[in-house]
């Protein structure tokens, strides 16, 4: 009896970055951006990559022979977006990144828990985005309902015992200092211990108001010293430029 050839999983790859130390804590990795998400971030840079398109059965072929050529170069592969988890193969390729040597991180905005449960047994680390506090959540990813849903994802991550960090962007029109501080705080208290600050980046911005310029208390000194004041409820915070 012939044996039918496995499935390639199909994923529609917005880009690939070869190398960086940056997107797996204290691993050298490579980073597969996929397409499609359905949160509309006013600040988010990379406004082209929101909209879902079908996959091409070559895609997921091209990101294999390149993983192949790093076997022993790269620790880690991350899959990221858009968002990653919107993608009914994720789980098919993470096992196959499995299969080359790799260790696999996601980063998620956590809005879909349930594929985030079926995917942890399978994941070495996780990138949380935290968009703001619960109150806030929805305004600032412009949907309704994706608060309580991420609520889920922290908490499913908290019990797991699997190593993830939060992360949250800080756009001048989405927080004050007081805002981040009190984010911040409530994200220690529940037991995060791996925390990063990031600065929106400027110029290619999903609402255009978001690329003007910030009011003058809101810079990245106060930012900075904010941190520092912070730093003692983690057990790792950055400050990511």
């Amino acid at each position: 009896m012939t044996q039918a050839t496995p499935h390639r999983p199909r994923l529609a790859v917005a880009g690939l970055t070869p190398l960086t130390s940056l997107d797996y804590p204290d691993h050298l990795s490579c980073v597969v951006f996929l397409q499609g998400c359905p949160l509309r971030c006013g600040y988010c840079h990379n406004p082209q990559m929101l909209a879902p398109r079908q996959a091409e059965p070559s895609e997921w072929a091209e990101v294999e022979a390149f993983l192949e050529r790093r076997r022993g170069l790269l620790e880690a592969v991350v899959f990221s977006g858009g968002e990653p988890t919107l993608h009914a193969d994720l789980a098919q390729a993470i096992e196959r990144v499995h299969a080359l040597g790799f260790k696999v991180g996601l980063h998620t905005a956590g809005i879909y828990p349930r594929r985030l449960q079926t995917l942890l047994p399978r994941l070495d680390w996780v990138g949380l985005d935290v968009k703001g506090p619960g109150a806030d959540f929805d305004r600032i990813v412009g949907r309704p309902g994706m608060a309580a849903a991420h609520e889920r994802s922290l908490a499913l991550l908290l019990e797991s015992g699997i190593r993830f960090e939060c992360r949250t962007t800080v756009h001048w029109h989405d927080f004050d200092l007081a805002s981040l501080q009190r984010l911040a705080l409530g994200l220690a208290e529940r037991g995060v211990a791996h925390y990063a600050i990031q600065m929106a980046r400027p110029g290619q911005c999903l609402a255009p108001r978001y690329a003007e310029p910030g009011p003058g208390p809101w810079h990245a000194d106060a930012l900075a010293s904010l941190v520092e004041t912070l730093r003692p409820a983690f057990q790792r915070l950055e400050l990511r430029r």
